[in-house]
């Protein structure tokens, strides 16, 4: 039985690359698969665009594709990311140039558009607020669905290398290649759904390999300090095989991927997906080997015939800044600095919707344990406001800044930061709205 080889390349943003290299070095390596995008990025990157019409992708993307690509292209992986964030033409535009200044001139460079949708969800209700999203008017930033596997598999189906996207649901870059490969019907809901949890397993990176699981002396991970990313043994059936690079840090076992399996899932019998509604309750893990367990049970059931739509909006802006106490008597210098700034920026005003003051290590997380305060030795004050104005969240900053003279003894390691808030809500628009394509970049000009 022919096996199909995907491994995860990185789990967010600002991910590790040497584990990428360590993975693409892996010679049986029949894809490599980005993974970038969190809820909040790409209206960061649509944000971004605003201010230059070139920008708008992921900034770790040139990096990245630097260090893989030569050793890809020897190896013949394909790759497939969704870095293209906001600006997926112009995120293969770039990598097209990177593989020729590398003399892989060779490498076709897809790049998927039509998940941007600011112009259709006017009428669309928000989750959150019950109101249309027409009601947000110049705040409105983005609106970008979450589109499945077709326009990547026509993509691959095309011819091309590496493959380029913006928002797409996590699992469908993974999906998407097995389709391809294996030549699944697209209403098969079994294999999609099996292929969806290949996808959900591996989307987050390290986190099945021991990062985000350890916890010392209770959850021991071996030289996690060199954790490797982890890559599937697919079968055409949909099952798999989780492993990861021999020698590579970290582990693969029942629990790490038990506990990747229930991360961001409210329903294990009922995960929408744009491909499928997939259904991960019959689920078995088997640990078959070091660092190697078998995944089966997975299905699914058909797709709903509409699409998840992510909308950024301006929010204000949120100013936060820290002080440190040290020595004798800490806490309480750290407090009557609290006490300070609560009198003179505490409570609601024209400008200022809300504050929050905590001690970090003490009041910093809600029902945290008591701490022994006779052994505090430092305490470092946080004060946070969400304003309506640059010039309101300055204002806070500066008072946190005026403890050094203007409050207890011995106030020091200032921070201070202003920005703009960039909020998320979210909508659900018929799959039919939503129309996708995508484009091979050659030297001067883009085939379709």
């Amino acid at each position: 039985m022919s096996v199909l080889r995907i491994g995860a390349g990185a789990g967010f943003s600002g991910d590790r690359i040497e584990p990428a290299i360590e993975l693409s070095n892996h010679g049986k390596l029949d894809y490599l698969v980005f993974e970038c995008l969190a809820e909040r990025t790409i209206a960061l990157a649509q944000q971004a665009r605003l201010s230059d019409p070139d920008a708008g992708y992921d900034p770790m993307l040139e990096a990245r594709m630097r260090a893989v690509l030569p050793i890809t292209a020897r190896n013949g992986t394909k790759i497939v990311s969704n870095m293209g964030a906001a600006h997926p033409r112009a995120a293969a535009r770039m990598v097209r140039r990177i593989a020729c200044d590398l003399g892989l001139e060779h490498l076709r460079v897809a790049a998927v558009t039509g998940d941007n949708v600011l112009d259709a969800i006017g009428t669309y209700t928000l989750e959150e607020t019950g109101a249309p999203a027409a009601d947000l008017r110049e705040n409105l930033v983005s609106a970008n669905a979450y589109i499945g596997v077709e326009p990547i598999v026509r993509a691959l189906d095309a011819g091309a290398d590496i493959v380029i996207c913006g928002r797409a649901a996590d699992p469908v870059l993974f999906l998407a290649p097995l389709i391809h490969h294996f030549g699944w019907d697209l209403q098969d809901w079994e294999k999609l759904g099996r292929g969806t949890l290949v996808g959900h397993l591996l989307e987050c990176a390290a986190q099945i390999t021991g990062g985000y699981f350890a916890d010392p002396g209770v959850k021991d991970v071996p030289d996690l300090e060199n954790v490797g990313f982890p890559l599937a043994e697919v079968t055409a059936d949909g099952n798999a095989v989780i492993t990861k690079v021999e020698g590579s840090g970290g582990y693969v076992t029942k629990a790490t991927c038990t506990e990747q399996l229930l991360y961001e899932i409210h329903d294990p019998a009922c995960y929408f997906q744009p491909d499928v509604v997939a259904d991960f309750s019959g689920v078995n893990f088997t640990q078959i080997g070091r660092d190697r367990v078998a995944v089966t049970g997975a299905t699914g059931r058909a797709r709903t015939g509409t699409l998840k739509v992510s909308v950024g909006y301006r929010d204000g802006w949120k100013a936060e800044g820290q002080i440190s106490y040290a020595g004798a008597n800490c806490l309480a210098r750290a407090e009557l600095a609290a006490e300070i700034l609560k009198s003179r920026l505490g409570g609601e005003t024209s400008e200022i919707d809300e504050t929050h003051c905590s001690l970090i290590g003490t009041t910093s997380i809600p029902h945290n344990a008591t701490p022994d305060l006779a052994a505090l030795r430092e305490v470092r004050l946080r004060f946070a406001a969400r304003c309506r104005t640059l010039d309101a969240a300055r204002r806070v900053t500066n008072e946190v800044e005026a403890l050094y003279l203007c409050g207890p003894a011995g106030g020091g390691g200032v921070s201070r930061s202003e920005r703009e808030v960039i909020a998320i809500a979210s909508t659900l628009i018929p799959s039919e709205l939503v129309r996708t394509d995508f484009e091979i970049m050659e030297m001067h000009h883009a085939v379709a």
